[in-house]
């Protein structure tokens, strides 16, 4: 069997550290197609995030923030279909851009994109149940509290993997 370099290292990753979670991002109405995957492995030092996702909608820049926020739910009203996704994650109370929720931002490459990073903001066990947003804006990393990131354009619920 031949494995790329991403299903190698992930599976390593995984069989060493047990502790892990994932997500499925799903498009809101304007964007019924979008579906991305993240998945959440505990390390030693830090939480490594790998995201995939697959028909971002075009954009002037390409690129889209990616939060992960406070809420439970994915749902919401007809102003803002992911509204009980909350505010950003933000347990320590910090300024943006140092919020535990803030991540890299997402860069499509013809509507699609791949993102992998660790992070020692959080643990897994802190954030199960917690709402990953991506927005259609980039993050300016700036703009209290959260970025000028524009409308919330897909949601998913983080779970135990």
């Amino acid at each position: 069997m031949i494995f790329t370099y991403k299903e190698n290292e992930l599976a390593k990753i995984q069989m060493y550290h047990e502790e892990s979670a994932k997500a499925y991002i799903r498009g809101g109405e304007k964007n019924p197609s979008l579906f991305a995957e993240a998945l959440f492995y505990q390390l030693p030092n830090g939480v490594l995030v790998v995201i995939s996702a697959e028909n971002l909608p075009q954009t002037e820049t390409g690129f889209f923030a990616f939060h992960l926020h406070n809420g439970k739910s994915c749902t919401g009203n007809s102003e803002d279909e992911f509204l009980n996704a909350g505010e950003h994650y933000n347990p320590k109370n910090s300024p943006h851009p140092e919020h535990s929720g803030d991540f890299p931002p997402l860069i499509s490459a013809e509507g699609n994109a791949y993102l992998a990073f660790v992070t020692d903001r959080f643990k897994i066990s802190d954030i199960i149940g917690n709402a990953l947003i991506i927005h259609d804006n980039p993050d300016d990393f700036k703009t209290q509290p959260s970025g000028d990131a524009g409308e919330k354009i897909a949601c998913g619920i983080i779970v135990k993997a």
